[in-house]
């Protein structure tokens, strides 16, 4: 691989590795700092990406190496949703969570975990089975959903049912999504960008969280690398169409789980 084809892969990849990164944290700045780091990495040796079956992959593995090393950490905070989250994440095996995280949302085969983690795959195996596991034992919700296609959405209502969650609505457009967060207050919102008349989903869960303060948000977007810029605030929590069962599963997991809010600002 050419440096020229080695930089345009990591350039390509750096909106996930930081979608990722987010994840895992549960804040931007942090994310961001953890990200840098890897860059700052892989600049000063390249041969820690090249040697990687790919890119992508070489560049995940020296996240991990960096995020492993310095103990993993998350957002402390005292009291509120994140507060139980860490509470929640002491409890959860070592790892497990990146695993699914890297799986599911960030799309890698369990080999590529594997590779990425430093593991073998059975044992990738094991732990995306564990995360899945111990996430959804004992959490259940109330969600809205805000999505204007309607296959879409009774596909949702499906994935958010089997899950043990609560539906509380569905809304096509803002002023229903607003609407509706003042009849039934949801635990979580699960939101597409554009919405019916050409009104702002990212606008509707502004609107939604100003008036019932902080809960878990998950967008869905044709284009997820528009949201992953890192010049304004972004979504903790953002699923690429077309998106698959799995994919929602995971982060309905992982936003209940780990309620980070901070949103975009169109």
């Amino acid at each position: 691989m050419t440096q020229a084809d080695l930089s345009s892969e990591i350039g390509a990849a750096l909106p996930y590795l930081r979608r990722y990164a987010r994840a895992l944290t549960g804040a931007q700045t942090t994310g961001d700092q953890y990200a840098a780091a890897t860059l700052e990495a892989v600049l000063a040796d390249r041969t820690m990406v090249t040697e990687a079956s790919s890119g992508k992959t070489g560049l995940f593995q020296v996240f991990h190496g960096i995020w492993v090393t310095t103990g993993a950490p998350v957002t402390e905070e005292d009291t509120g949703p994140r507060a139980a989250a860490q509470r929640h994440l002491n409890k959860l095996t070592t790892n497990s969570r990146e695993a699914l995280l890297l799986h599911t949302i960030e799309e890698f085969t369990t080999s590529e975990v594997a590779e990425i983690m430093q593991i073998g795959q059975e044992e990738a195996d094991t732990l995306i089975e564990t995360a899945r596991r111990e996430m959804a034992d004992g959490m259940s919700g109330r969600v809205l959903i805000i999505e204007d296609e309607a296959i879409i959405a009774m596909d949702l209502e499906s994935i958010v049912a089997d899950l043990g969650h609560r539906v509380t609505g569905v809304a096509r457009t803002r002023d229903g999504a607003v609407k509706l967060s003042g009849q039934e207050t949801p635990d979580l919102i699960l939101a597409d960008i554009q919405l019916a008349d050409n009104s702002s989903g990212v606008d509707a869960v502004n609107d939604i969280l100003r008036d019932l303060g902080e809960r878990p948000v998950i967008f869905i977007t044709a284009f997820p690398e528009r949201l992953l810029t890192g010049d304004k605030p972004e979504p903790a929590f953002l699923i690429s169409k077309p998106y698959s069962e799995e994919q929602v599963r995971s982060a309905i997991s992982q936003a209940m789980f780990f309620s980070s809010t901070e949103t975009l600002r169109a």
